[in-house]
């Protein structure tokens, strides 16, 4: 009896060789089809709280290394923010823990070449706890869960990406040798929809384009929007985390492109008070059996499962604000005026609401524009926090308030938080938030908002300056 004991414990081990051995044959044939392609290098890395790329150059033999049995990656980049300086409240790491490895798993399905880098391709990551659980930091797990909870009730959520951004004739040294001010953009005047500024750029346009395509990011839309130099690229509607990982790479893909033509970009909120910010639209739906679950099957309209999703965006939308307006500059394009939403609402075709309803009548195409966000936000946590509110409203069995219909104004009910430290203390304070979260994920960005409010209440302002220096 004790020997066929013996047997049966010693058998389990094997199993799991097994699996390590089909994971070590998988690298391996990965591996090899990439040198044969004449791929000789790969970068490898993850996305960190505010949606900054991570990452290194690794070796082809140790791409299979990480991909056959992961590999560590020091976890200071959920410890630090977007000048690396650390936080001095962190939990999940810091010099209480020593800065330790993350336990790093490659995704190979976000494998693809990198067109201005010959010879080397690309691949993410997501990070995971000790226990081997969802890192409570890790903006790709977020989405990872939230995408769960939906699955579980049924349904694929499906999402397109929206960015404005600026162009500049000025390089990465330029940038920093003028203090990012005078800075010369890429395109003189107001000129929305212009064929003739777009025709001027043809050649950076392509490259775009044609880079994009490359980097398995499909461009819907590219043109100029109302500004000097402002462009808007549409990323075609997929599966969120496919959506969030290409929204993600589209801000690193198009700063390299931008470098080699002697430009610069940038996604900041706002980065001129005198001209329109940048915004960063979400559009989502949920499916069910392949359909769009939006859709009413008899009138065409708004389903019951669209307006408890919509419901739920909308009743939530204030106290989930920091997760989707994440740095003290998102709050400077919430002023009258300037196209951003002001107060939680919806509306049918409605571009002054937060929720803007499109497609009505037109079968699949029905869907929530999400325009609270700008092209500051971190996709991952943005998808995941208008994806949560949408599943939270469907749970609870939310009942849509009445449309707004005519300008949505910034006065009512429903206002929305007009500074990063406002809407960081509703977070904070938000049991729907924890609840579909995570109190782990919750509390380590309350206390990055919180670092990130501190450290601009320390700063002297050009405009403090100019209105105080000489005259008080």
């Amino acid at each position: 009896m004790a020997q066929r004991k013996q047997r049966r414990v010693a058998k389990a081990p094997a199993k799991r060789d097994d699996s390590y051995g089909d994971a070590k044959r998988a690298a391996a044939d990965l591996v090899q089809g990439l040198r044969g392609r004449g791929v000789d290098r790969a970068k490898i890395g993850g996305f960190d709280v505010d949606g900054v790329l991570r990452g290194k150059y690794v070796s082809l033999d140790k791409l299979e290394s990480a991909l056959s049995k992961g590999f560590g990656f020091c976890d200071v980049i959920f410890g630090w923010d977007v000048a690396d300086v650390l936080y001095d409240n962190a939990k999940v790491t810091g010099w209480h823990t020593g800065y330790p490895d993350a336990q790093t798993v490659l995704d190979p399905s976000t494998l693809r070449n990198i067109p201005w880098e010959p010879g080397a391709v690309a691949m993410l990551a997501d990070f995971r706890a000790e226990d081997g659980s969802a890192h409570p930091a890790c903006p790709r797990q977020l989405l990872r869960r939230v995408i769960a909870r939906a699955e579980k009730l049924g349904y694929r959520p499906m999402v397109g990406a929206e960015y404005e951004f600026y162009l500049f004739k000025e390089t990465r040294d330029s940038l920093q040798e003028k203090a990012f001010r005078k800075l010369t953009p890429l395109d003189p005047g107001m000129f929305g929809y212009s064929w003739v500024r777009s025709g001027q750029d043809a050649e950076l346009m392509r490259d775009i384009l044609q880079g994009m395509r490359d980097f398995d990011i499909d461009l819907e839309g590219l043109h100029t929007e109302t500004g000097p130099g402002v462009y808007e690229a549409a990323i075609r509607f997929d599966d969120a985390l496919k959506t969030a990982d290409r929204a993600a790479l589209f801000k690193v893909a198009l700063k390299q492109i931008a470098h080699r033509h002697g430009v610069s970009v940038t996604f900041m909120a706002k980065w001129n008070a005198a001209l329109p910010g940048s915004s960063g639209h979400l559009h989502q739906s949920l499916w069910k059996d392949d359909e769009n679950a939006f859709v009413d099957a008899k009138s065409g309209g708004m389903s019951k499962v669209m307006q408890q999703y919509l419901a739920g965006q909308v009743a939530l939308m204030p106290e989930l604000t920091a997760l989707v307006s994440p740095t003290i500059n998102s709050y400077k394009r919430y002023v009258p005026g300037v196209w951003a939403p002001l107060t939680a609402c919806w509306g049918v075709e409605n571009r002054t609401t937060p929720c803007r309803v499109i497609g009505i009548g037109q079968g699949s195409a029905l869907r929530i524009e999400h325009r609270q966000p700008a092209a500051d936000m971190n996709p991952y946590i943005a998808m995941a926090a208008t994806l949560g509110a949408g599943l939270w409203g469907l749970e609870k069995g939310l009942a849509l308030p009445p449309e707004t219909r005519g300008d949505a104004g910034a006065d009512g009910a429903g206002k929305l938080p007009r500074t990063l430290r406002e809407a960081n203390e509703r977070l904070s304070g938000s049991k729907a938030a924890r609840a579909l979260f995570g109190e782990a994920f919750v509390d380590h960005y309350v206390r990055t908002r919180d670092w990130e409010v501190r450290e601009y209440d320390k700063a002297v302002t050009d405009w403090e300056l100019a209105r105080y220096f000489e005259v008080i």
